[in-house]
């Protein structure tokens, strides 16, 4: 096995660890990895606004996701979450775990800049899903005062309309993307 950077290389046995950004950015260039590819998820500015956008959604998602994920906040946990998907709303298995995946793992990316286009990207798929089988049959506005039998969609739109500013303009300052899209200029 070798290493190199305190990294396994990405071509022993199909193992894959990192054990910093400058070992991934080391193995993706010695392994001619589709370089550019990657740099069209990561590049970024050094710019506030998508840091804003990406935070804001992170932060709002995050709860969202560990209902789904751990029971918090009140949520079902996995296997309830699972369960609501498939049984109640007849999403295949696979979309179901991807939805609870997209909302947590999506919100912790976001948080950090990690792949922010594509934490982006899963969780505005999550919500235009959301309004057209769950929301759409409540109007738009949110049930603020319990009159209605159920959530509008407004929220939604608000939340993708936060995931395209950070699908276009990528991460943004404070995150993993932009110093790693730094490191494979270099």
């Amino acid at each position: 096995m070798s290493t190199t950077n305190k990294s396994i290389d990405v071509t022993d046995a199909g193992h894959i660890f990192f054990a910093s950004a400058d070992s991934v950015a080391g193995s993706i260039k010695r392994n001619h990895v589709s370089i550019g590819a990657l740099n069209l998820l990561i590049q970024t500015r050094d710019n506030l606004l998508p840091l804003i956008a990406r935070v804001a959604l992170g932060i709002v998602m995050f709860p969202h996701g560990a209902q789904k994920v751990f029971g918090w906040f009140g949520g079902h946990g996995f296997v309830g979450s699972m369960s609501f998907f498939t049984d109640i709303i007849h999403a295949p298995a696979p979309l179901a775990f991807l939805a609870i995946l997209a909302e947590f793992a999506g919100s912790l990316g976001l948080i950090t800049g990690c792949l922010s286009r594509i934490a982006a990207f899963g969780i505005a798929c999550n919500m235009f899903v959301a309004i057209f089988t769950v929301h759409i049959a409540n109007g738009f506005f949110m049930n603020w005062y319990g009159v209605n039998k159920g959530e509008g969609f407004e929220f939604h739109i608000l939340a993708i309309g936060l995931a395209l500013v950070v699908m276009i303009g990528g991460a943004g300052k404070a995150s993993i993307d932009v110093f790693l899209s730094r490191k494979l200029k270099d």
